[in-house]
C-alpha cells in the first residue's frame, strides 16, 4: 500500500510539474497572442462585417460590395497590374538571389564584403530611394541625359509604360540582398562531406545543385517565396512617394486603390476588396505550403 501511495504521489507530483511547464509556455505566448487578436484578429472581423454593409448608415447589403469592387475599373486595372508585378517579380527575384548566394558561398576571398554591399538597400530608408528614383528616372535624369548624349531619343520613364519596369527594378533592388542572405542561411546547413562523396563519384557541378543542393534547400525555397510575396506589397511607398495617388497606369496597384478609397472614406469598397485580397493571399500561401509537403 505504501508503495502504491508513493507511485501515485510521484505521479500527481509529475502531472502538476507538467502543468507548470505548460502554463509557463502560455504566459509567454499570451502577450504575443493578445496583439495578434488586438491589432490583427478582431480588426480584420470588423473589415468583414463593413464588407456586407453600406458605408454610410451601416445598413445591411449582403454581397453588393462585393459585385461592385468586381465591377470596378479602376479595380480590375489595380489587381491585373499587381498579378503581373508579382508573377513577374517573385520568380526573377528567388532565382538571382539563389545565383548571388551560391556564387558567394563559393567566393573565398571579399564574401563578407559583398554580403554587405548586397545588403545595403535593405537599409536604406524609401526616402532616399524616392531621390535616387528622380535622379536616374526624371525627364532631364541621369538616364535621360545619357540617351540623349549617345544620340537617343529620351524615354518617358514615369510617364509610360516603362514605369512598370522601374517598379519592377526597384523591388528586386531593395530585396536582393535579404533573400540572398536567407538563401546562404539554407546552404550553410548543407554538409560539405555530401558535395565531396558526389564529386568523387563523378557528379559535377550542375548534378550537385540539382541533385544536393536544391532538395537540400525546399524548405527555404517555401519561406523565401512568402517573405518575397509578402514584401512585394510593401513597393507601394515608392510608387505613392514618386507619383502620388494617381501614377501612370502600368504602376497602378491594388495599394493605391486602397489608399485613395481609404481617403474618400468608401470603407464598404475597401473592406470588400481587402476581404478579397486576403482570401486570395491565404489561398496561395496554404497550396504552396501544400506543393511543398508533397515534395517533402
Amino acid at each position: 500500500m505504501r508503495r502504491k501511495k508513493q507511485a501515485r504521489l510521484r505521479r500527481t507530483a509529475a502531472k502538476r510539474r507538467a502543468w507548470k511547464r505548460r502554463m509557463a509556455g502560455v504566459c509567454f505566448l499570451l502577450p504575443g497572442l493578445l496583439g495578434v487578436l488586438v491589432f490583427t484578429l478582431i480588426p480584420f472581423v470588423e473589415v468583414v462585417r463593413r464588407s456586407f454593409q453600406s458605408a454610410v448608415g451601416n445598413q445591411w447589403v449582403g454581397p453588393d460590395n462585393y459585385r461592385n469592387v468586381l465591377s470596378n475599373t479602376a479595380f480590375r486595372m489595380a489587381a491585373g497590374n499587381t498579378l503581373r508585378f508579382t508573377v513577374i517579380c517573385i520568380p526573377l527575384l528567388v532565382a538571382l538571389s539563389l545565383l548571388l548566394a551560391v556564387v558567394l558561398q563559393k567566393l573565398k576571398f571579399l564574401k563578407n564584403t559583398l554580403k554587405s554591399i548586397f545588403l545595403v538597400p535593405v537599409a536604406v530608408p524609401a526616402a532616399s530611394v524616392v531621390l535616387v528614383w528622380k535622379i536616374l528616372f526624371h525627364s532631364n535624369g541621369l538616364i535621360n541625359g545619357a540617351l540623349t548624349a549617345l544620340g537617343r531619343e529620351r524615354i518617358g520613364w514615369m510617364t509610360t509604360g516603362a514605369s512598370f519596369w522601374v517598379l519592377v527594378l526597384s523591388y528586386l533592388w531593395k530585396n536582393l540582398g535579404y533573400d540572398m542572405i536567407l538563401w546562404m542561411a539554407g546552404l550553410a546547413g548543407i554538409p560539405k562531406e555530401i558535395y565531396e562523396a558526389a564529386r568523387v563519384d563523378g557528379a559535377g557541378e550542375w548534378k550537385c545543385f540539382t541533385r544536393i543542393t536544391m532538395p537540400n534547400l525546399l524548405p527555404s525555397l517555401y519561406t523565401i517565396s512568402v517573405l518575397s510575396f509578402l514584401n512585394s506589397f510593401k513597393v507601394f511607398r515608392e510608387a505613392w512617394l514618386v507619383a502620388g495617388d494617381y501614377p501612370q497606369q502600368d504602376m497602378y496597384l491594388l495599394q493605391h486603390l486602397y489608399n485613395n478609397w481609404f481617403r474618400e472614406l468608401s470603407f464598404d469598397k475597401i473592406s470588400a476588396a481587402a476581404v478579397m485580397t486576403a482570401a486570395v493571399v491565404l489561398v496561395l500561401i496554404v497550396l504552396l505550403q501544400r506543393a511543398w509537403d508533397k515534395e517533402g
